[in-house]
């Protein structure tokens, strides 16, 4: 029977530290590497710093039983995952420093033999930048070790059963590194394991968020069109998807979270003559977003009118989607920001989240019973229930009242 390896899990995020309890929960001992402290002594306690179910008990259970711990540096390690942010600079550039530290961070560790994967999602030739960074410094490496990419593709909210049931697209610098990435990964992926190269493993990534960002503009833009013409854009959608060959999807306050909102820019930046398509669609759900604004200060410009005093605005959900905490490149968020920063009174409700160092949160029952305008910008479940209880104005950006 193979040995089990041993694993370094570069970044604690969210996909990090999921993808590393599930690994430990499979009996391999995996050390967890984030720069905060603050993270790494929580999760060393067996406790967890982001919203995801089921990963708090997962956490508790690995790191009680001591095959997940963490710290602020890496050790040696038959396995290293580079799971670690890959933003975009000024012009929608993508920003490779986290993954270059990361990277930097394990070379000194690095043995004969090792086998290093990196799953942050990255611009087409970044595993082949992280193989040149390695024998930069380590060249009597050439050879000697494994270098794959394979990128996560996981709905959060539902991080550990998908991180567990997708299948993979695992590419390699080589097919020996393929071979090896996805031996490792039979250790904890049931889903089927696709073997590919790396430049082919990186654009599905990016492909496989880009078509859901077009999909998305479509029902955005259509949201817009549908309130120009004074039609309902959720019944239309609900009866355009009545034929057996279209499948509308529902429309929102923009597009938000790490992926979905950022990915497509990496391909408009590296073949900007070609990605006419894609380009279109950020800018569609980009503009979705301030055209919701527009709406909002627009309702609250007439309420001031009719009643003359300065309304009471309720922004209705902050996380980037649905039931979940995250607020990375939240449309929802930034609506409400701008709201306020332009000078209008915004109640900032979101249930997922208990306190937030930038904003005062306000509860749902005080929003409900305090605002004069009830802006939804996220369908999270506990806005559900509310249509018969709710008597002031109400701007829908995101269905939860159809």
């Amino acid at each position: 029977m193979e040995n089990k390896p041993t694993v370094v899990m570069m970044g604690l995020g969210y996909i990090g530290l999921p993808t590393a309890a599930l690994i430990a929960s499979k009996g391999l001992n995996v050390t967890g590497v984030d720069i905060s402290k603050g993270v790494v002594n929580t999760i060393n306690e067996g406790k967890i710093h982001i919203v995801e179910p089921d990963l708090d008990g997962l956490v508790h259970h690995v790191v009680k039983q001591g095959y997940l711990k963490a710290s602020t540096k890496p050790v040696a390690a038959d396995v290293y995952l580079i799971a670690v942010p890959t933003p975009f600079k000024g012009n929608h550039v993508p920003d490779l420093s986290y993954v270059e530290s990361a990277v930097k961070n394990i070379i000194p560790t690095l043995q004969k033999g090792a086998l290093v994967i990196l799953e942050s999602t990255s611009p087409v030739g970044t595993t082949h930048k992280v193989q040149e960074l390695i024998f930069e410094e380590r060249p009597e490496l050439k050879g000697e070790i494994f270098i794959a990419y394979c990128p996560e593709r996981v709905l959060p909210g539902n991080v550990i059963y998908e991180l567990e049931q997708n299948d993979r697209a695992i590419g390699g610098i080589d097919e020996v590194s393929t071979e090896k990435a996805v031996r490792f990964y039979k250790h904890f992926v049931k889903g089927e394991l696709h073997k590919t190269n790396s430049q082919t493993a990186e654009m599905c990534k990016l492909v496989e968020n880009s078509s859901r960002d077009v999909q998305i503009a479509f029902a955005n833009e259509l949201s817009m069109i549908c309130d120009k013409a004074n039609i309902n854009v959720w019944e239309l959608i609900r009866l355009a998807n009545k034929h057996p060959r279209v499948n509308i999807l529902q429309p929102g306050t923009g597009v938000g979270g790490h992926c979905i909102a950022v990915d497509p820019w990496f391909i408009v930046s590296e073949f900007p003559q070609e990605s006419k398509i894609i380009r279109s669609a950020r800018e569609i759900n980009n503009f979705k977003t301030e055209w919701a604004i527009e709406k909002v200060k627009n309702a609250a410009l007439q309420f001031k009118i009719e009643n003359g005093r300065d309304a009471i605005i309720a922004c209705m959900g902050l996380a980037f989607k649905p039931n979940i905490d995250d607020l990375r490149e939240s449309p929802a968020l930034h609506v409400a920001e701008q709201l306020e920063t332009d000078g209008f009174k915004v109640l900032f409700v979101e249930p997922n989240l208990n306190s937030h160092d930038q904003f005062k949160l306000t509860s749902l029952t005080e929003a409900k019973n305090t605002c004069d305008i009830m802006v939804f910008l996220v369908a999270h479940k506990e806005f559900k229930g509310l249509n018969g209880e709710i008597q002031m104005q109400v701007l829908d950006f995101c269905g939860v009242r159809n």
